[in-house]
């Protein structure tokens, strides 16, 4: 079976999309050429495991191991054999974030690489700003609480990390961030009530951007969809790329790209849209939270 070498596709969705349509592109060699995945894994010394990781763009791939491969799979082509190689290449090409790694968990780095390729980010939080909406004194203020112990550079490190992640909402091609927040979010103070009207007033400002919606779950729309607690999903331009559901835990993360996973939570995010104040409402609500500050 030929297929076009992944490397003839534009890399506009980053390195992750790269990865992704990499590990796409050799899942299907592998199917068409009736290959199992553990004798994949025999033919570059590793697991079934690494092979279902590789596929599915969690890891990056060796091109040596690239080229190995394709011998398995029967792809000869010269060309088309480099265009393999070079997309390796590219995808395993350092991110911005790694000049971090010393205070970046290695399960929330995945989470960096889906959120700079994502074309859509829709998310739903319970008790926090989400981190591309923080100020940089908000964003000290709810780190120190699960780091209150740690040295002063490492706590300016992820306060650097997360404000960041924000410079791409201001870039050309930026990703559409549709936020939904319960009341609770914006309501439980984090630092001063000065860092508090910043947040709120940075909230007011975000929601002009014309790639920034925000609505807010009151209190009194009682019970909701999304009581099992916060959320995000995330949507890819490439059709080859599945949307992800990223659930984050204390000290780890859970990403699900089941359809039938992924069609739940779609269902719960559409729920509370409705639910949500529309965001001509919030903006008015966040206004009226503001002025009850001290």
């Amino acid at each position: 079976m030929s297929t076009q070498p992944p490397a003839a596709v534009p890399d506009q969705g980053g390195l992750t999309v790269l990865r992704i349509l990499l590990g796409t592109q050799l899942r299907r060699l592998r199917e068409a050429n009736g290959v199992t995945r553990e004798a994949a894994g025999e033919a570059i010394r590793a697991s079934s495991a690494k092979i279902s990781r590789l596929e599915l763009g969690r890891v990056g791939c060796k091109e040596r191991d690239v080229l190995d491969l394709l011998t398995l799979y029967g792809v000869t082509d010269p060309a088309e054999r480099e265009g393999y190689r070079d997309l390796a290449t590219r995808a395993n090409a350092r991110g911005w974030w790694q000049q971090h790694n010393d205070v970046l968990p290695s399960w929330f780095e995945m989470y960096l690489r889906l959120e700079q390729a994502a074309k859509v980010i829709r998310t739903f939080e319970l008790q926090f700003v989400p981190g591309l909406l923080q100020t940089e004194e908000y964003a000290r203020s709810v780190i120190l609480l699960g780091h209150r112990g740690s040295p002063p550079d490492d706590v300016d490190q992820r306060v650097q990390l997360r404000m960041s992640r924000q410079k791409m909402l201001g870039e050309p091609g930026a990703p559409q961030v549709w936020a939904v927040l319960d009341e609770a979010a914006v309501s439980r103070p984090y630092g001063t009530p000065a860092v508090m009207r910043a947040q709120l007033e940075h909230l007011l400002e975000a929601g002009h951007r014309p790639n920034v919606t925000i609505q807010l779950l009151p209190f009194r729309a009682g019970s909701h969809a999304a009581a099992g607690g916060p959320f995000s999903i995330l949507r890819f331009a490439e059709p080859d790329l599945p949307d992800v559901v990223y659930l984050e835990q204390l000290n780890s993360a859970v990403y699900l790209d089941k359809r039938s996973d992924v069609e739940d939570y779609a269902g719960v995010w559409e729920r509370l849209v409705v639910q949500a104040l529309t965001p001509r409402d919030t903006r008015a609500a966040l206004t009226e939270l503001i002025g009850r500050l001290p």
